[in-house]
C-alpha cells in the first residue's frame, strides 16, 4: 500500500488575476508548468499552518488562509496524493520567486487568468482540477 501524502495550494487572487506559478524544467512530473503554489504538509500540521508555511517557504510572504474551496486524490508513482485548494490572501509582503527554502521552488510567478492552468490540470496537477471544477471551467476537452 502507498503511503498518503497531504498537501495544500493556495490561491491567491487581486483585481489583475491570480498568482500563478511555473515549475522548473527539470520538475519531475509537471515541468515548465505554470499552476498554483502548493506544500505538503508534515507530520500532525494543520491545513491552515500548511497554507502560511506554503506563503513563506514558496512566495516569500505573510499569507492569511481564507478558507477552502475543494479538494482532489489521485494515485502517483510513490504515494497517493490528496490535496486541497485554499483561498488565501497576502497580508504583508510582496511574492517572489524561488526562495531559499527546500523542496520544489518555483522558477517564475506572474498573475494571470485561472484559464491558465488548464495544460496542468491536463498534464496531472490535481490542485488545478480542483480550482478549474470550482469555477466551471473545462480542462478536459
Amino acid at each position: 500500500m502507498k503511503p498518503l501524502k497531504r498537501s495544500v495550494a493556495l490561491v491567491i487572487e487581486r483585481p489583475d488575476g491570480m498568482l500563478l506559478v511555473r515549475r522548473p524544467d527539470d520538475d519531475e512530473s509537471l515541468p515548465g508548468l505554470w499552476g498554483l503554489p502548493a506544500v505538503s504538509l508534515v507530520a500532525d500540521e494543520a491545513e491552515e499552518d500548511a497554507v502560511r508555511r506554503a506563503g513563506w517557504e514558496k512566495l516569500g510572504v505573510e499569507v492569511i488562509p481564507l478558507g477552502p474551496i475543494g479538494e482532489a486524490e489521485g494515485e502517483r508513482p510513490d504515494y497517493w496524493l490528496h490535496i486541497r485548494d485554499w483561498l488565501a490572501e497576502i497580508h504583508s509582503g510582496e511574492p517572489a520567486v524561488p526562495q531559499a527554502a527546500g523542496g520544489t521552488q518555483y522558477a517564475g510567478l506572474r498573475w494571470g487568468d485561472s484559464a491558465e492552468l488548464a495544460d496542468a490540470a491536463r498534464a496531472g496537477s490535481l490542485c488545478c482540477r480542483v480550482l478549474m471544477r470550482s469555477r466551471d471551467l473545462g480542462w478536459d476537452t
